[in-house]
């Protein structure tokens, strides 16, 4: 009796440990007879995987990518971006001084220089590769297409116009020119002062003091972002035009205006007069630059992403498959609901486990990109709506998860039941609507489509963003395709022999099945 008795206990402890899972998930009926057992049973289904080009994703971010970088295993990609610039609201340029009204502050009532500065934090490859750097003028207003496959050409040089250079410049993504101390230098709040930049010289009489005619003519036109954009500029394209080795990491690009002005006494209201012999009693002046307009959140800014042909046969190896960023490689799975459904009808599917497993590859050349850190598992149907609509995995038809480089060398996804019951359920309901409207069995090609977008699922390489609170939890606040360079070779793969798929994955599904 006491052995009897054991053997319940210990059943009832395996049902509580699956029942806390709210991952679980019941294929079959919802009640049975009290007086039947249960028992636990581990099985696994195959997964055949296969490589697909990205051809362009959903890229919403700040950060601008630019330069080229050439890969031995995957060719090369060229990285650019365009950019609208912001305008705050009722934007004005300062005054020129009024020594009767003790207003104002510029000494003639003109802008002494103008220049676009590309900021950037980080790059990836040689820091020392020299490149070199090209502006346009957009001329025609951008839209809102977020996709790296963006045609730069109809934005810069639209229905064939010349393309309008503000200037190029030559560069090194780490500048040998600046001394340690400049590099190493702190404001009194300890903050470095020395921010990496491109820099580019434009026309003052253009892009100065021709914008500040029309703003003293017509301050409307400085009003809003929207007023200036559609009147006065309408953004950047910024691309690299030389060097193969580097892509730096935008973070902002300024136009910055130099204006001459009067060092004024805040007591007076009156410039100051210098003390320097030779020079006493003149007004004191000096020059400065200010950021007048600036790439922000606030306007659009678009990537634009070119890889070699390269990348299409690498696509097309059958033995293994790739994640590859940026917009590069997709691995697909194709899950085998049917099967499960088939097999485990009437059990309860406690967790379902699918491992992508990369393999170990060492490099021999310096500058090689190493696995995405982060992936997200989501179905083929929801991939546009998901980035679009900037949501976060939600556990049942989207996972996250960070690849173990250290222990396994994987992207393991422990528990996606949510996943299976739910597909499941949706064809069920799916076969249903589709006989009730048209009065026709389910066909062959409602099976196909339905195969292709509920049961075929990416695995995507993404960038994650997560908040840290006082008690250190980390909450995850975006996810985002990743736009930096990286890849993973992966096991798995179409090839087959005969009708065998040679090595698929493995599907690991634990479930409980009731015993008569």
């Amino acid at each position: 009796m006491k052995v009897k008795y054991l053997g319940a206990l210990l059943l009832t402890a395996t049902l509580t440990f699956f029942g806390c899972d709210d991952n679980t998930g019941t294929l079959g009926m919802g009640m049975l007879p009290g007086s039947d057992g249960m028992s636990a049973h581990t099985t696994t289904f195959n997964v055949t995987t296969s490589s697909v080009l990205a051809d362009s994703v959903f890229a919403k971010t700040s950060t601008g990518y630019v330069g080229r970088f050439t890969d031995p295993i995957f060719g090369y990609y060229e990285a650019s971006f365009l950019t609208e610039l912001n305008c705050i609201d009722n934007f004005k340029f300062p005054e020129k001084y009024d020594f009767d009204k003790k207003t104002g502050i510029l000494v003639g009532d003109t802008v002494s220089g103008v220049r676009l500065v590309v900021y950037y934090s980080t790059w990836f490859g040689d820091s020392l590769n020299p490149c070199r750097m090209s502006a346009y003028e957009l001329q025609a207003k951008l839209d809102r297409n977020r996709y790296t496959n963006i045609d730069p050409s109809d934005y810069y040089q639209p229905n064939g116009k010349l393309p309008i250079l503000l200037n190029r410049k030559a560069y090194t993504a780490y500048d040998t020119s600046i001394t340690d101390e400049e590099r190493n230098a702190t404001d009194s709040n300890g903050n470095k002062t020395y921010y990496p930049s491109v820099t580019f010289e434009l026309n003052k009489e253009t892009y100065g003091n021709e914008w500040l005619k029309r703003c003293r003519e017509n301050p409307d036109l400085f009003k809003n972002s929207n007023a200036f954009i559609e009147n006065i500029f309408k953004g950047v394209y910024i691309k690299s035009d030389y060097g193969d080795g580097t892509v730096l990491y935008v973070d902002r690009v300024d136009l910055q205006m130099k204006y001459h002005y009067y060092v004024i006494d805040t007591i007076t209201n009156a410039p100051y007069k210098r003390k320097q012999y030779g020079f006493e009693n003149e007004d004191s002046t000096a020059y400065r630059w200010r950021t007048e307009f600036a790439s922000t959140k606030e306007v659009i800014q678009a990537n634009k992403f070119f890889n070699s042909d390269k990348i299409q046969k690498l696509a097309e190896e059958d033995k293994h498959t790739y994640i590859k960023s940026p917009a590069g490689i997709f691995t697909k799975a194709v899950l085998p609901y049917d099967s499960i459904s088939k097999n485990l009808a009437g059990d309860t599917l406690n967790a379902v486990k699918l491992t992508f497993t990369n393999y170990n590859e060492e490099s021999k050349y310096e500058f090689s990109m190493s696995a995405p850190r982060y992936a997200l598992l989501l179905r083929k149907m929801d991939f546009k709506s998901f980035f679009e609509e900037n949501k976060l995995p939600d556990n049942i038809t989207s996972f996250s998860v960070e690849h173990n480089s250290v222990a396994t060398n994987q992207y393991t996804f422990s528990n996606i039941a949510r996943l299976v019951s739910t597909c499941i359920k949706e064809k069920g309901a799916a076969k249903k609507k589709a006989q009730e409207e048209a009065g026709a069995a389910w066909n062959e090609e409602k099976e196909k489509a339905w195969e292709e977008d509920w049961s075929t699922v990416y695995l995507i390489p993404v960038a994650i963003t997560y908040d840290t609170s006082s008690s250190n939890q980390k909450t995850m606040t975006s996810i985002q395709n990743d736009l930096q360079p990286g890849y993973a070779k992966l096991k798995g793969g179409p090839a087959k022999n005969g009708d065998e798929v040679i090595t698929p994955l493995k599907l690991e599904v634990t479930y409980t099945t009731f015993n008569k």
